[in-house]
């Protein structure tokens, strides 16, 4: 019986590595753009927290309509 060789596919992947943001590691196509689990979940917790906020800029004209009623 010969041998079977294993072919690799060469694929590009669809996104390129970057750098964890909360560690620098290479980030992980099953967490990205996170290296793991762990640093997924820690970033999540500071949302959640509310350590991090979106600013939020009133609207004149939304003032001017409450004003109106």
């Amino acid at each position: 019986m010969p041998e079977e060789k294993k072919t690799v596919a060469k694929v590009e992947p669809l996104r390129k590595t970057r750098p964890c943001p909360e560690c620098a590691k290479p980030s992980h196509r099953d967490h990205y753009p996170f290296c793991s689990n762990r640093c997924r979940e820690a970033d999540l917790s500071r949302w959640l927290n509310g350590a991090y906020a979106i600013p939020v800029a009133e609207d004149e004209k939304s003032r001017d309509y409450d004003d109106e009623n």
